[in-house]
């Protein structure tokens, strides 16, 4: 990749999604569903390491909080300082912590070993996400809309996957075949070299650490009220989101009777709608202005959660769908929303966002583990569909050129 010619700032639109420019950005991708398919791959034996442990739900909260977290609190400092002082390097070497965990992971014994692994696999995507969401946004030719909705989709096809390979090799055959997942962390370790060495052959194209100057008229007050209202709905989507990562497989066994392997199936559907979701939010939001793609996307959910824990099985599995599509499309927009309120500061937006989605997923899946030991699964369900009400919200950012 270190051979491909850079795209120019003051590029005509024809160049912009040049093939060129559109293949690092498909390798970041790439990358990015290699990550979150490893990632998948914890939640997704859940009923297994509840089983062979005897876990409570709350212990299974514990496991997604220490992952959640470890990924969130590094995120934004990494961001920040690779903002000032890129660092290459950290794109494989992140991989490298993921695949550590991941092998950890097949072969511990114990639940604080499983905290352990978590916590390594964690750190690996607090150094992936930021780095690699700047890379995809510096080969975007400006139309990072649809640059950072690619790469997420990436990630989202990722945690697709995971539940059914995890279904097909895991589940079946036990813990020690995490193992096999190993091999996607090697190829992506490859993936991330490569776009390492474009990153760093490029630097001197782009303005990393003198950033840009905001256009958008709004006083330092007013930005940082419209990020705070930006992270709330971001707490209210990933909030909800985490009740079905963490416990969705296990609502549906305990409601309808299933099967592990049946309720990762549904769990695979609802994943693949968040998919694309994600994919076809970014763009629309380059068009029609951000703004208006997240009054839809968080706001739009709130009548399909409502119905959702009065549904039988069929219309439990539609209205998951539709819930993941809406859901889904609100998080390009917000990424990129952030960023162009604070130009300059590209990897530490992105990390303090990806942060916010990780910690507020890992505290969601703690606190409703305990309350789904207390009150049980279904009551979980209830209580979360009243989240995306706070889309409201949407009602109290600003409205700026381009967003």
């Amino acid at each position: 990749m270190s051979s491909m010619t850079p795209p120019m700032t003051a590029a005509p639109v024809a160049s912009q999604t040049s093939p060129l420019v559109m293949r690092v950005i498909g390798a970041c991708a790439l990358a990015h569903l290699i990550n979150d398919l490893i990632q998948a791959v914890l939640p997704s034996i859940y009923p297994m390491l509840k089983a062979n442990y005897g876990l409570s739900f709350t212990q299974v909260g514990l496991i997604t909080l220490t992952f959640q977290l470890t990924a969130s609190l590094l995120q934004p400092w990494v961001g920040y300082h690779t903002d000032r002082h890129p660092k290459p390097w950290l794109l494989p070497a992140g991989m490298v912590c993921t695949l550590i965990g991941i092998l950890l992971l097949a072969f511990v014994g114990s639940f604080p070993a499983i905290l352990v692994a978590s916590g390594l696999v964690g750190i690996g995507s607090s150094t992936f996400h930021p780095e690699t969401s700047r890379v995809a946004r510096l080969a975007s030719g400006g139309r990072y809309g649809l640059a950072q909705s690619t790469f997420q989709v990436g990630g989202n096809a990722g945690t697709a996957l995971g539940p059914l390979l995890a279904a097909a090799i895991i589940i079946p055959y036990g813990q020690g075949h995490v193992a096999w997942f190993g091999l996607f962390a090697v190829f992506a370790i490859g993936v991330l070299y490569a776009l390492s060495r474009w990153y760093r052959t490029h630097l001197n194209l782009f303005k990393l650490k003198q950033g840009g100057q905001a256009t958008h008229g709004l006083s330092k007050a007013r930005v940082t009220f419209a990020l705070v209202v930006l992270a709330m709905l971001v707490f209210s989507k990933y909030f909800y989101m985490s009740s079905f990562t963490s416990y969705f497989t296990f609502y549906l066994i305990e409601k309808f009777d299933l099967s592990v392997a049946s309720s990762q199936l549904y769990l695979f559907l609802f994943l693949g709608s968040v998919a694309a979701g994600t994919f076809f939010g970014g763009p629309i939001g380059d068009k029609i202005g951000r703004k208006k793609v997240i009054w839809f996307s968080i706001l739009g959910a709130a009548p399909f959660t409502l119905a959702l824990p009065y549904v039988d099985l069929f219309w439990t599995s539609v209205l998951s769908v539709i819930i993941g599509f809406i859901l889904a499309s609100a998080f390009s927009a917000i990424v990129v929303f952030a960023q162009e309120l604070v130009p300059g500061n590209v990897g530490m937006i992105a990390g303090v966002f990806f942060g916010l989605m990780f910690g507020f997923g890992g505290i969601g899946a703690a606190l409703l583990g305990h309350l789904a030991d207390s009150h049980g699964i279904e009551y979980v369900y209830s209580l979360c569909s009243y989240l995306p009400l706070l889309g409201i919200l949407t009602i109290l950012l600003p409205s700026t050129k381009g967003v």
